[in-house]
């Protein structure tokens, strides 16, 4: 998530668990633990320029469950060892720093980006991909309750509405998880008309909402995507088909860049050749043809690849000219082609072919 959401989340945690009395310094250590692993970026960058071990060394130790309950221990004795307000109320403080630090990963977790949760064990990283890394219907609960609990951290009122703001916050989060099943459940049936009931696939909210949602379902050729709004759509989703450049991926998977990159992205990737250059975009976030991660990793040496130092492309889509277009695809359902024929996925295309040569065979 977004740098605010973790330290407003941080926190209202540190200061709901703190002494009342302590409850201001509760919230700031808890802004500054809950955004401490996401500095994790600092060293990355520090050490290496290559864009893809960037972005997939992000989130694995600073991330990790099996990592920071340490570090929250050992800043804990350091601040019990100096005496004041955690020597104090040592246990509360505990759970306190614990939470704040611990929370940081787990709601990372609910994003599409991958969290290495287990690191240093040879996990894939999760992706829930409940909610988009910036949702102010999350995040406002938690703003609300930081600001009332600062202002009135003496008062009565203060704790309540850290609850209030915490339990808001995570009902939210829990909504999003249903409204994640409900789009999942809708595709079903339309995937498994194309024959890709045993796709690969992923479903992910478009940014700043959970009501328009985007899923992907990869194919031997390359993939399908398709929309579902929760406010306007009934009938059946539709699915758009489009390529990936399978014979040049083929040729370069085994570079360590791509093997790494498909470990990170669950193998959602789309192949493509532009410009003599092979590129690999990551289909997870964005949506065709601009994606946010997009990297050429190879360029052409006559019939074969050669490697190259990944470079990241920029983005190119206008921000401006998209949003309105969600916005309008929230309220309205596209219409549906009624030729079905007309519109046979290459898949169906081929699969009715193989039916029609079996057929043939037989007689």
């Amino acid at each position: 998530m977004d740098s605010l959401t973790q330290i407003v989340l941080g926190a209202a945690l540190s200061a709901a668990i703190a002494p009342a009395k302590h409850r201001r310094a509760a919230l700031l250590a808890g802004a500054a633990l809950g955004t401490l692993p996401d500095l994790d970026v600092i060293p990355v960058n520090l050490f290496t320029d290559d864009p893809v071990a960037r972005m997939t060394w992000h989130r694995s130790l600073s991330h990790s469950l099996l990592v920071l309950p340490f570090v929250a221990w050992a800043i804990w004795g350091w601040c019990r060892a100096r005496g004041g307000r955690v020597a104090e109320s040592p246990k509360r403080w505990f759970w306190a720093m614990q939470a704040a630090l611990l929370t940081h990963p787990l709601l990372d977790a609910f994003t599409v980006y991958g969290t290495q949760l287990l690191w240093p064990l040879p996990m894939k990283p999760v992706m829930w991909s409940s909610v988009f890394i910036i949702d102010p219907l999350y995040t406002i609960w938690l703003l609300i309750a930081c600001v009332v609990a600062w202002f009135w951290h003496e008062r009565r009122m203060a704790q309540p509405a850290l609850l209030v703001g915490l339990g808001l916050s995570s009902l939210y989060l829990g909504g999003s998880l249903w409204a994640k099943h409900r789009v999942e459940r809708d595709a079903a049936p339309a995937l498994a008309k194309l024959g890709l009931e045993n796709a690969p696939r992923f479903s992910v909210p478009t940014p700043f909402n959970t009501l328009l949602w985007r899923v992907v379902a990869m194919t031997p050729d390359g993939f399908v995507e398709g929309e579902r709004s929760l406010a306007a759509d009934r009938g059946p989703m539709q699915f758009r088909h489009y390529r990936s450049d399978i014979p040049a991926f083929t040729q370069v998977n085994g570079y360590p860049a791509v093997h790494r990159l498909q470990w990170f992205n669950h193998g959602f990737m789309k192949a493509e050749q532009q410009d003599g250059r092979l590129l690999l975009s990551d289909l997870r976030m964005g949506a065709e043809p601009e994606y946010t991660f997009r990297f050429a990793v190879a360029e052409r040496d006559g019939e074969n690849w050669r490697e190259i130092e990944p470079e990241q492309l920029k983005w190119s889509a206008d921000v401006k000219q998209a949003l309105p277009a969600m916005w309008a695809r929230i309220w309205n359902e596209p219409a549906i082609v009624a030729d079905a024929d007309a519109q046979m996925h290459p898949l169906q295309e081929a699969t009715a072919m193989r039916a029609r040569v079996h057929s043939d065979t037989l007689k």
